[in-house]
C-alpha cells in the first residue's frame, strides 16, 4: 500500500507502508521520481529522472508543507 499525501501539478507524493522507519518521502510523475528525507532536514536521498530545476521545486513544496507530511506519516505510520 502506498497512500497518497496530495498531488501538486503532475507529481504524487506518497509513502510505502513497508519501508524504513526515517522519515521520508516519495515523490512521482510521469518523468520520473524522486525521495526525499525529512529528517533531520529536507535533503534529496534518491533522483530518477528529474532534472535539477525539478527537484529545487519539490525540496520547496516539501519545505512549504512539512508540517502536512509529517501528521499524515504519523497518522498512517501509527496504525
Amino acid at each position: 500500500m502506498s497512500p497518497t499525501v496530495f498531488r501538486y501539478k503532475s507529481f504524487r507524493f506518497f509513502f510505502f507502508s513497508r519501508e524504513e522507519t526515517r522519515m521520508h518521502v516519495h515523490i512521482s510523475c510521469p518523468d520520473g521520481e524522486a525521495k526525499f528525507w525529512l529528517e533531520p532536514t529536507i535533503a534529496l536521498c534518491d533522483n530518477y529522472g528529474l532534472s535539477p530545476r525539478v527537484l529545487r521545486e519539490l525540496q520547496g513544496v516539501i519545505e512549504q508543507r512539512k508540517d502536512e507530511i509529517i501528521a499524515a506519516w504519523k497518522k498512517h505510520f501509527a496504525s
